[in-house]
Order: structure tokens, then C-alpha cells, then sequence
């Protein structure tokens, strides 16, 4: 991305009225100045109001009704929020890791309000000047502001359960001490929250907009996908019959976000599993295969599970034995992929290819049918632990950037397929990483490697498991790795609150409900098995299947015809977002009848809130497991739950943090009465409520509090041995607080760590983050090169506020910022395009950015 260094007001490039962007920005860091970006809204919101409101030719009389109540809202949702806002940024920076590294729950969380806001602005700008027009869509329009009016009711209930948690978490800590994880009104709130209004129009707005399009894909492929969800016997069924019927999702966003929030309450965690392994299927995969950096070997492994003897670090005359995995599914090969740009030593030796199993493809290509040069062995190795949540994907989903790192990095890559949960529950998962990792450091002759630097690569699961691998290998006195590298890992499998788990509300990859059944499949606390369905014959299944597709084809067929002729059905009002759509009874055919209320789908959500006060029994299947494995083993400082959660220690230090100033009380709010302590929100704000409860239990399962399954509360002197450890997270990640603490404990522990939170404008450039660290840590670098500052969050301690008047950039979080002005006005940029604010003459309608 071009960027252009500027100094001084002098160096800026004016923005004219029409919108036209500049081709510069600035590169810093930048501070929104939030006292312009309200006043600018309560400006566009005042002046589109009064232009609807009185009469104007060419309004419909219904829609300019709709647009003026949303503007209001908007401006009573905004009076509420600025102070709110603004005290937060007077001590969010209190729980970042460091100066340099701006990042935690609380930041993010204003962040996606403030993006929010500029959306309004810039919808708000736009509204202002093509209302006149005939060709304004004033329903199109009205629904968007009602979508944005509505998602910003539901960040203001967000913010005020931020609140919550400052008001009773100790200073410095981002998740509750609460011994019960996820306190039961948090639960509560969840469940009945509405969330589908940020799948709707809102879907991605605080994300970049190059991403957008690819969420919007997913999401649209979510509902169809659980549309036709258990009504097809064969993947060819559900495949044909979600592509027909996505088009309706695609033109009515309303109905999408409807159908995303139930399938999101109701699904269980096989539904998940199925949709997240369509990147295996073989289509998808070998496009990826085509499409991706050619390589010349990919062989797929299948180790067999024999034990062996591995010297210890410290003495490398005394062995320790290594046994194979056997936690609740016994003993079986363990699957592993290697993949090396370049054909190394050993790499096509007879003893790695017995070791091959078949996937439909030769394993290692030549070129030009020549015999490919062999290249000696590389002194680094990369050991990768894909991530899926622990209950899907394998390596195959990973494999283009992992080729693109094998040729940029020039090693070659070793990537684990370990068993899923729930049928292959904690610490199964453990074992065949461990495994692994011991059987690479036996054979590396057969990888292409040295043995001289090994590094353990990681995202989300994978990056936990990272971490617990290495503790593993520290507990048997193994030789370490040389660095870890862990992706926004997760490294607390409780269901603990935390101010960046909120953001799972609107998180379109991992809702707090999916977060909650991946967690509980790997705990051992979900069903392993999904209920069978009824056998049928061949013919009559394919039968079944035709007929499906055939009818679904008519349905979806009729259904966008209808949509397109009648313009009222797509600008349904928002105000009703809380209810099911009305739609015709072909379009209501969904995942509440096809799947819910099939007999082979699960139990339907009682309409009365459930008893959260009863304690939940616990499976003890996974507990006997852990003990058998534990007893069977010969290392006795293996045991997976001889801590108690009572000796560990998840916050940094016993006593309050004196640097924490006495400001933390603007923001929390001053506790009155026992009544007054238990209300959520203040009198007179109620979120939007949605009309079916989210099928979400909190389970208490000691497994989720052994060090070896949460990271984050292994006492200090299991911490202590890890390698260097490399954290990259993203602001927008429900789980960036598991990165910041974590960075924190090994921080205060005196192990060296850093942390990277970054806002990347494209995947490929954060896969790009991810080698630099890899590349560090086979450097030896102290200190990996430190990112570009103007991707970073925003810094409370810079930027010059309106009040000067002088000019204040305002910070557009998860996009590249540029900074441009208007006479004496402030910048604000939003996802879409630039937007100019006046904030000496507010009242004056600027233009919007192309």
C-alpha cells in the first residue's frame, strides 16, 4: 500500500465537496476525536429529520415517517453514548500490554461504535445529498438507517456490560474473577439478546471493505447451507439445494440476518463441523490446490503409533519414553502433512514414503518429467497446528499459505492433522500434537531438516495448542522449540466474560453460542455422536434428492421474481427487527421447520427462559479418561489435572494496581442500592430483544480449568519454561483478550513474549505478519520488525481535538486511514469512503465519498 510521510497542515491535500478521494494519506498513528464525530451526526441527523418531517415533494409519506423516527433514535442513542465514549478513552489504555501495543477488549469495543457512527454519517451524507433526486430510493434508504439505528441500540448494550465488568473485575484484569466463568446474567443477556441485525445490512461494517464481500458470501452461504440442512442424504443434495436457494438471502438481507441468528441459537456443534469442512471437500480443495503456490512435495503421512525413546535437553544419555495417544479413542496412526517448496534430503527416501497415505494426487511433482533436484537439508523446521476450533478442518484447508511460507521462509512445514472433537475430546487433541512434535525431533532426517531450530506455528485451537505442547515437552525435560507463534490463540476455555468476547454478538465467524458448543465438544461436555438418520435405499434417496432440488428450484425461483417486483417486501421495516420476517410460507420453509422441528434435529428451544440457577450435572467420561491416561503414564509431572483450580493463579498480581488512576470511576458507575446493582441497563434503555432464547448452557467442567486445556491458568513455574513467544492478534477477535492477558502473565513471569495487535487490509498481508514473526524466531531476532504504527489501534495520549480548532484526524479503525480536510473541519473515514465534517459549522451538508 502506497503511503506518503506529511508534516505540518501544509502538507495536506484537500478533499473537495463532490467526494473525490485523494490518492495519499498519512502514515501515524491518528485519535478520532469523538466530540466532532457526535456533533456531525446530531448535524446530519437534525437536518434530514427536519427536511422529512416537513413535507418535502417527492417523499412518500410512510417512509419519511421511518426515516425521521430513525433519525431521532439515533440522535438519543448518541446523546447516551457520548459520555460513555469518552470516558472509556480516558482509561481503556490502562489495560493494553504496553504503551506501544494498544490493544484489549474495551478499545475494540469503542472502536466498533465509532465505526458505527461514521457509517450513519456517511449514509446520513449521502441521504442528504441525492434526496432530492429521482432517483432516491427513500424505502432502500429508510431501511438502512433503520438497520444501523437498530445495531447501534444493541453496541450501546454492549457498552453499558463493559461497565459491568470494570465495575466489578479488579484493576488491569479483562476477565471476570467470578468463579463461575460467564456470570449467569451475562448469559441471560446473550440469550435474549437480538443479533440479527448485524447480519443483515450491517453485516461486516466494522471490518475493512475488502473483506465485506467474502463475509457476506459466507453468511449468505450459512443459511442456505442450514436451510437445507439434514433434509439431503448426500452432499450433492445440500450443495445444489443451497446454491438455489441462496438468492433469496442475497436480496433480502432481512431475512438473512433472521435466519443467521437462528441457525446461530439452535444449531449444534456437528451443523458447525459440516458447514466449516465444505474447504475440504475435493472441489474446493483442489481449486485451492491450482490457485495456490506449486510445490514440490505435499505428502500426506500416516505415522504409526509405536513408542520410542527421545533424550532428554539435559542429559542426552537418559531417555524418556514416548507413548502413543490413546485417550478415548485408543490407538491409531496420526495424521501429519509435509510440504516443502523444495525437494530436500530424505524427503523421497523409502522410509517417508511407506509412511504415505493415498489422497487421489502424486505427493511430490516434477518438473518437465526431469528428475527434481535434491537440495540439502534445511537447519529450520516449521511445525503447524491448524486452527477449526478443535472440532473441524485439517491441513488441506490451510495449505496455501502454507506453501506460500514454505517458498518465503525456505523450510520446510510439518502440519499435524490431530483428532476432533467431540469424538476425539481433551487431551486427545494434546497427545497426537506432543506426539508428533517428539516424532518429528526423532526423524528429522525423513523432513528435510537438521535438527538444529524448530518452531511451533499456530492459529485459534491450533495456537493453544502450541502453547500446551511445549509445556508438555518441558514437563518431560524434552528440548524446547526455539519460538512459538501463536495466531489469536486461545488460551481460556472458560466461559468467562471478558469485554472481547462481547463482540461475539455481531462476530460473523464465531458467535458466543458456537464458541460455547466447540468449547464444550472439546471438553467433553457435547454429544459425540450426532442422532442417526434413518437408512434408506439408494434409489429412493436419490429420488428424494431430486425432488428436493427440483422444488427448491421452483420455490427460490418464485420467491426472487417476487422480491424484485415488489420493492415494500425488501424495505420491510427494522423497527420490527426483533420479529420473524413476513415472507411467503415457501420462503418460511427454513431451518426452524427443515431442521429444528425435524425428528431427527434437536430438542426445540422452550419458549420460557431456562431455570440458570439450577447447577448443570458434568460428564464424567472425559474426567475417568484424563485419569486412566494419567495412571498409565510413567512421568508423574504429566498429570493433566493434579492442580487444583484453588493453586492457579489467573490474575497478575493479588494486589490492585497501584498505576491505575483514580479516573476508572468516571466510567464505572457509582454503585447505589442492592436494586440499583442488579440492573444491567440504566432506567428507560432496553436492548432489542429477540423472540427465541439461544439455545446456550454454561457448563462447569473441571477440564476447561486443567493447565494443559487453558494456558492462561497454569501456575507460573509450568509458564516458566516455555520458548519465546510470538502473539499475533486481531482487534476484532472475540478471543483478543485471551492474547492480551496471556501476554501479560508471561510478561510479568519474565519470559520473553511479544505482541502484535494489527489491523490488516487483506489476509494475504496478515499471512505476510505471521512469516516475519516465523523468520524472527529462526534468526534469533530479540525483536521482530515493528509493523506499520498506522495500523495499529488508536493512541489515547495523541491527536489535537476540535476545541483547538485545530484540525483533528478521526480514527476509522479496521481500514487503512487517510487523512484529508476540509477548511477548518475534521476527517472522518469510513469503510466505504471518506466523509467531511464540519466541526466549526456543523450545519452545513457536505458530500460523501465515491
Amino acid at each position: 500500500m502506497a503511503s506518503s510521510n506529511k508534516t505540518g497542515g501544509s502538507s495536506r491535500f484537500e478533499k473537495s465537496v463532490n467526494g473525490r478521494r485523494s490518492s495519499k494519506h498519512k502514515e501515524g498513528p491518528v485519535v478520532m476525536d469523538s466530540k466532532a464525530v457526535f456533533a456531525a451526526l446530531h448535524s446530519v441527523c437534525e437536518e434530514n429529520a427536519a427536511f422529512f418531517s416537513g413535507g418535502a415533494k417527492g417523499t412518500q409519506g410512510d417512509t419519511a415517517r421511518r426515516l425521521v423516527d430513525a433519525m431521532k433514535l439515533i440522535q438519543e442513542h448518541a446523546r447516551s453514548l457520548e459520555p460513555v465514549i469518552s470516558d472509556f478513552a480516558t482509561i481503556y489504555h490502562h489495560f493494553d500490554f504496553d504503551p506501544h501495543i494498544p490493544a484489549n477488549g474495551y478499545r475494540s469495543l469503542v472502536k466498533v461504535v465509532r465505526c458505527c457512527l461514521l457509517h450513519i454519517i456517511h449514509k446520513g451524507r449521502y441521504i442528504a445529498a441525492n434526496r432530492r433526486s429521482i432517483f432516491f430510493r427513500a424505502a432502500h434508504n429508510a431501511g438502512e438507517m433503520e438497520a444501523y439505528c437498530n445495531a447501534l441500540c444493541q453496541l450501546r448494550a454492549l457498552l453499558y456490560l463493559a461497565q459491568r465488568m470494570l465495575q466489578d473485575n479488579s484493576h488491569g484484569n479483562l476477565f471476570f474473577q467470578d468463579k463461575s466463568g460467564l456470570s449467569q446474567s451475562f448469559v441471560r443477556e446473550y440469550s435474549s439478546m437480538h443479533k440479527g441485525c448485524f447480519y443483515g445490512r450491517c453485516l461486516g461494517f466494522q471490518f475493512t471493505p475488502a473483506i465485506r464481500p467474502c463475509l457476506q458470501t459466507i453468511a449468505i452461504g450459512l443459511v442456505a447451507f442450514g436451510e437445507n440442512y439434514k433434509r439431503h442424504q448426500s452432499g450433492i443434495g445440500v450443495a445444489a439445494s443451497s446454491f438455489f436457494t441462496s438468492g433469496k438471502y442475497a436480496i433480502d438481507p432481512e431475512l438473512r440476518g433472521a435466519e443467521f441468528e437462528r441457525i446461530t441459537q439452535n444449531l449444534d456443534v456437528h451443523f458447525w463441523k459440516a458447514f466449516w469442512n465444505i474447504t475440504e471437500t475435493e472441489v474446493l480443495s483442489s481449486l485451492a490446490s491450482i490457485t495456490s503456490t506449486q510445490v514440490k512435495v505435499n505428502r500426506a503421512l500416516s505415522v504409526p503409533p509405536v513408542p520410542f525413546d527421545l533424550p532428554l535437553a539435559a542429559s542426552h544419555k537418559t531417555f524418556a519414553t514416548i507413548a502413543p495417544p490413546s485417550a478415548h479413542i485408543g490407538m491409531a496412526p496420526i495424521q501429519m502433512r509435509l510440504i516443502s517448496y523444495d525437494l530436500r534430503e530424505g524427503q523421497d527416501s523409502e522410509t517417508l514414503l511407506s509412511l504415505s497415505r493415498s489422497e487421489g494426487g502424486a505427493a511430490i511433482s516434477l518438473s518437465l518429467g526431469l528428475k527434481t533436484k535434491r537440495c540439502p537439508s534445511s537447519p529450520c523446521l516449521l511445525i503447524h497446528f491448524h486452527g477449526g476450533g478443535f472440532v473441524a478442518q485439517t491441513s488441506k484447508s490451510h495449505e496455501p499459505y502454507l506453501k506460500s511460507w514454505s517458498q518465503d521462509l525456505g523450510v520446510p512445514i510439518l502440519s499435524v492433522d490431530y483428532s476432533l472433537a467431540p469424538e476425539a475430546p481433551f487431551p486427545r487433541a494434546l497427545e497426537e500434537c506432543f506426539y508428533a512434535y517428539c516424532w518429528a525431533l526423532r526423524n528429522h532426517h525423513l523432513l528435510g531438516w537438521t535438527g538444529e531450530k524448530v518452531c511451533l506455528v499456530g492459529d485459534s485451537a491450533g495456537g493453544n495448542l502450541c502453547v500446551t505442547t511445549s509445556m508438555r515437552a518441558a514437563a518431560y525435560g524434552l528440548r524446547m522449540p526455539d519460538g512459538i507463534v501463536a495466531a489469536y490463540p486461545a488460551t481460556l476455555l472458560t466461559a468467562s466474560a471478558s469485554p472481547s468476547r462481547l463482540l461475539s454478538l455481531m462476530d460473523p465467524l464465531l458467535p458466543l453460542s458456537v464458541l460455547s458448543r466447540c468449547l464444550g465438544a472439546y471438553t467433553g461436555n457435547e454429544a459425540q455422536t450426532e442422532k442417526q438418520v434413518e437408512k434408506v435405499s439408494t434409489l429412493s434417496m436419490v429420488k428424494r434428492d431430486t425432488a428436493l432440488l427440483f422444488r427448491d428450484f421452483r420455490l427460490g425461483a418464485s420467491n426472487w421474481i417476487q422480491s424484485l417486483l415488489d420493492p415494500n417486501r425488501a424495505s420491510a421495516s427494522a423497527s420490527t427487527a426483533d420479529a420473524p420476517p413476513e415472507a411467503p410460507d415457501a420462503v418460511r420453509k427454513s431451518v426452524s421447520e427443515a431442521s429444528i422441528s425435524s425428528p431427527h434435529a434437536d430438542p426445540p428451544v422452550p419458549l420460557e427462559p431456562p431455570d440458570l440457577n439450577r447447577r448443570l450435572s458434568v460428564k464424567s467420561q472425559t474426567c475417568q479418561d484424563l485419569g486412566t491416561h494419567n495412571n498409565s503414564t510413567s512421568h508423574s509431572a504429566l498429570q493433566l489435572s493434579e492442580r487444583t483450580p484453588e493453586d492457579v493463579n489467573l490474575f497478575l498480581s493479588n494486589k490492585a494496581n497501584a498505576s491505575i488512576p483514580n479516573d476508572l470511576s468516571s466510567v464505572v458507575p457509582p454503585p447505589g442500592g442492592e436494586e440499583e446493582s442488579e440492573l444491567e441497563f440504566p432506567v428507560g434503555f432496553e436492548p432489542l430483544r429477540s423472540q427465541q432464547l439461544a439455545d446456550m448452557t454454561v457448563q462447569s467442567s473441571p477440564v476447561v480449568r486443567d493447565p494443559y486445556c487453558s494456558p492462561l491458568l497454569a501456575p507460573d513455574n509450568m509458564l516458566k519454561g516455555l520458548p519465546p513467544v510470538h502473539i499475533v492478534a486481531c482487534a476484532l477477535d472475540p478471543m483478543l483478550d485471551d492474547s492480551v492477558m496471556f501476554a501479560k502473565r508471561l510478561r510479568n513471569i519474565e519470559q520473553p513474549v511479544t505482541l502484535l495487535s494489527q489491523l490488516s487490509r487483506e489476509t494475504k498481508e496478515a499471512a505476510s505478519v505471521c512469516a516475519a514473526r516465523i523468520r524472527a524466531v529462526f534468526t534469533q531476532e530479540d525483536t521482530p520488525p515493528e509493523p506499520r504504527k498506522h495500523r495499529k489501534l488508536e493512541r489515547t495520549n495523541r491527536g489535537i481535538t476540535a476545541s483547538t480548532g485545530e484540525i483533528s484526524p478521526l480514527f476509522i479503525g479496521s481500514i487503512e486511514v487517510r487523512e484529508l480536510t476540509v477548511g477548518n473541519g475534521a476527517i472522518i473515514a469510513d469503510g466505504e469512503g471518506l466523509v467531511a465534517v464540519a466541526a466549526q459549522n456543523n450545519s452545513e451538508a457536505g458530500g460523501i465519498g465515491a
